[in-house]
């Protein structure tokens, strides 16, 4: 009898139990992810539900810890302590173990002090809830600001020709390679020293922006390439020519796998003292037959294009891919709202645009002709004319193979260098205010 009665109570707590709410049950960890970068370090969780979480200090030795509760253990979190390499400049290691019942404790080990951010994502795109925690320095470092100050030109510096004779009595092959183009080059890149006014005058500085990156990827092409490596490569290599050149210096808003949101990239463009911004991009589309480069441009009344407005959006969203602290108001990006009536910048733009444009069609098919123009976030510098470059479609797997290819990226760099100096010998840069140093 007394047996009959143990077996119905436990036959009932077995049917309780399957019967719990899905909010009862232990939480999953699908997959951990870990984006390392001087700018901060970025640490994400992803699982099929949001995560209840504690943050909090430690001291002697530093350490940060988060606490996650109904969270099941298992092999995506205990690889998380595999992924933290020596490189990284703010974490010296990660600790998991279950604290207590119901409760799962991450111990991260810290090198300097840090300022934390802790937040919840809910499911977009390709993944599912994320608990994200960026790691940042207590002290802000300015990596860019870094580089330029290394330089023995700084950007508003007047400099000497590196040759005493002057510019507009050197032969064309002298000028050419002063001015870092090869005198074999197509007849549009051969441009002698007194066309370009503006390289003898004052160091200009060219911000290149490698589209996503971290947790955004970006388009992806049937071969499996990611968008955020090939604009990053892409972006490498302008970065050099340019830095090859007298008197400009190439400054990369991303140097790694890592992501910035979009008003972030408008931030270090203008912290930087920018002359000029271009962003790289690999575009995509539902058909693989779609083909060819585009520029464009901001426009402050609407897109020109049914393409370009659905791009603009595409790319806006970035932010929702890549993730953003929603909870942290960004002043910086209220004020350059305000200040878009500047449509000269604009203008300028259209016309940096149009240098880049036409250079581009030497090397590969135009799928526009003219500069195209929509509301990307990250062109919204209301003092820096910003282009954003689709340098080919990642979803043709025709350009997507030359997208991987170093020489064809070599090309397109080099034809983005020309129409970036065609843009300067018409429109010289005058000196840059002081508008981003009081932000």
């Amino acid at each position: 009898m007394r047996r009959a009665h143990r077996l119905g109570q436990a036959a009932a707590v077995v049917l309780l139990c399957l019967w719990l709410p899905q909010s009862q049950a232990a939480i999953e960890i699908l997959a951990t992810r870990f984006w390392p970068a001087q700018d901060y370090t970025r640490l994400t969780l992803e699982s099929k539900q949001a995560i209840s979480h504690k943050m909090f200090f430690m001291e002697n030795p530093a350490r940060l810890v988060i606490d996650l509760e109904d969270v099941e253990p298992g092999d995506a979190l205990n690889q998380l302590s595999g992924k933290i390499g020596n490189d990284d400049p703010y974490i010296k290691g990660v600790r998991v173990a279950r604290f207590k019942p119901g409760t799962v404790r991450l111990v991260l080990d810290l090198k300097s002090q840090i300022k934390p951010q802790l937040f919840d994502l809910k499911p977009v795109g390709e993944y599912g809830y994320r608990l994200v925690l960026d790691v940042y320095p207590a002290q802000a470092s300015d990596p860019l600001m870094a580089l330029l100050d290394q330089e023995k030109l700084p950007p508003l510096a007047m400099a000497e020709p590196a040759n005493t004779q002057p510019a507009d009595k050197l032969p064309i092959e002298e000028a050419a390679k002063s001015t870092g183009i090869a005198h074999n080059q197509s007849p549009s890149a051969e441009m002698s020293l007194r066309n370009i006014p503006e390289l003898r005058a004052r160091t200009l500085v060219v911000a290149i922006d490698a589209g996503h990156g971290g947790e955004d990827p970006g388009a992806r092409g049937s071969r499996g390439s990611n968008e955020k490596d090939v604009t990053l490569a892409i972006a490498r290599k302008l970065n050099i020519l340019i830095n090859d050149m007298p008197n400009m210096r190439g400054v990369l808003i991303r140097d790694g796998d890592y992501f910035i949101p979009l008003s972030g990239r408008v931030a270090k463009t203008r912290k930087a003292r920018a002359d000029l911004f271009v962003s790289i991009h690999a575009d995509a589309f539902i058909k693989p037959d779609a083909r060819g480069s585009s520029v464009f441009a901001l426009s402050e009344h609407g897109a020109t294009s049914t393409a370009a407005r659905w791009l603009a959006k595409k790319e806006n969203e970035a932010d929702l891919i890549g993730g953003i602290n929603i909870a942290v108001k960004d002043r910086y990006l209220a004020r350059t709202l305000l200040d878009l009536s500047q449509t000269a910048t604009i203008n300028d733009s259209i016309r940096l645009a149009r240098h880049v444009l036409g250079e581009l069609d030497h090397i590969n098919d135009l799928h526009s002709g003219h500069v195209e123009q929509a509301g990307f976030a990250v062109l919204k510098s209301p003092d820096i004319p910003s282009i954003l470059v689709e340098t080919a479609f990642i979803s043709n797997p025709s350009e997507e193979r030359r997208l991987n290819d170093e020489d064809y990226q070599l090309k397109l760099a080099n034809a983005v260098l020309s129409g970036i100096k065609r843009y300067f010998s018409q429109n010289p840069a005058l000196a840059r205010h002081n508008i981003a140093q009081n932000n």
